[in-house]
């Protein structure tokens, strides 16, 4: 059985992911220090251990006892706002941290290296669909340190024979039965929607209305987690050419803006969503959408779940039978 770690496999695209291994046949161990994950997303199938991807005695140990032969990073900090208001926090995770993960994985002579990147790599784009050879350059710390990590691997990675497939999330919504998005604080937009819709919120803040695009709001590419968690499985064992880097967008190649989410959101629940206007926020660009073709070269992935209304229907269910998240039992 094939070995497969899973760091930050206790957060809400990584407890997906894990489902979707064992129920494929892997061997899956989790290291997480649930500092934004929770033990009960951890499906029993799996193998857990509380700590910090930065432990070198600890990932080494891990590594050898559990014969890994596969690693899916998932393990970092993720909130733009937190990564300008406390940048090293982000490079000491993100990057200095996961830099003892890749050591140990190259004396384990682990064979593949699976990387949880983001779109934030690209900043403002000079234009979409965004391509992978789009310049990278990030508006933010937290992308900064998604750009500096998958150099990182990049250079090192290839002279230890470890195979790396950096998969750059657009972003990820949806839930699956057992599993959804459960944040503290909570940024993504269509939980946020859901609050507003429960009654937990008073308003949803829209951020900023004045936007060149056809309703003046935000667009996004809003990506199924149970399609990005079949895009990590895929990525294992993709050939790679010569034994290079590789970087792959996870999108649907579709935008959808924030008034349409929430119109859309309306729909499904049969509930009002109250909305407040806001100013932009410093460095949100107007339109991130993934171009799709290297994806399906590459992975042979397309997004199953595409549809927004398939993606908030989803979310709804599972906020509806969890409405305190993984807190409530």
């Amino acid at each position: 059985m094939t070995q497969i770690l899973v760091t930050g496999g206790a957060g809400y695209i990584g407890s997906v992911l894990v489902d979707q291994l064992l129920e494929r046949g892997f061997g899956v161990v989790v290291l997480d220090d649930l500092s934004t994950g929770h033990r009960q997303a951890v499906a029993r199938g799996a193998g857990f251990v509380q700590g910090g991807i930065g432990n070198r005695e600890l990932v080494d140990s891990l590594l050898q006892k559990e014969r890994i032969e596969a690693i899916i990073h998932l393990a970092a900090f993720a909130l733009v706002a937190e990564s300008v208001a406390q940048p090293r926090k982000y490079v000491a995770n993100n990057v200095t941290a996961a830099r003892v993960l890749l050591d140990a994985a190259a004396r384990a002579k682990v064979r593949r290296f699976v990387f949880s990147s983001s779109c934030a790599v690209y900043g403002h784009p000079p234009k979409v669909p965004i391509t992978e050879d789009t310049p990278q350059q990030p508006v933010n710390p937290y992308g900064e340190t998604k750009r500096d990590y998958e150099r990182l691997l990049a250079e090192v990675a290839p002279k230890h024979g470890m195979g790396v497939v950096s998969l750059r999330y657009f972003n990820a919504a949806g839930a699956t039965e057992q599993r959804g998005e459960d944040h503290d604080p909570e940024t993504h937009l269509i939980p946020n929607v859901f609050a507003a819709a429960l009654g937990k919120r008073e308003a949803l803040d829209v951020y900023g209305t004045d936007y060149p695009t056809p309703d003046g709001t935000a667009i996004r590419d809003y990506v199924h987690v149970a399609d990005i968690a079949d895009a990590h499985l895929r990525a294992l064992d993709v050939a790679l050419d010569g034994g290079a880097a590789v970087a792959v967008n996870l999108g649907t190649g579709t935008g959808r803006s924030v008034r349409e989410v929430v119109e859309a959101a309306r729909r499904v629940t049969g509930r009002g969503v109250p909305t407040v206007e806001r100013p932009r926020r410093p460095g949100d660009p107007p339109e991130l959408v993934a171009a799709v073709g290297r994806a399906a070269t590459l992975l042979g992935w397309r997004a199953s779940h595409s549809s927004l209304e398939e993606i908030l229907s989803s979310a709804w269910r599972w906020h509806q039978a969890h409405p305190q998240g993984y807190r409530g039992g």
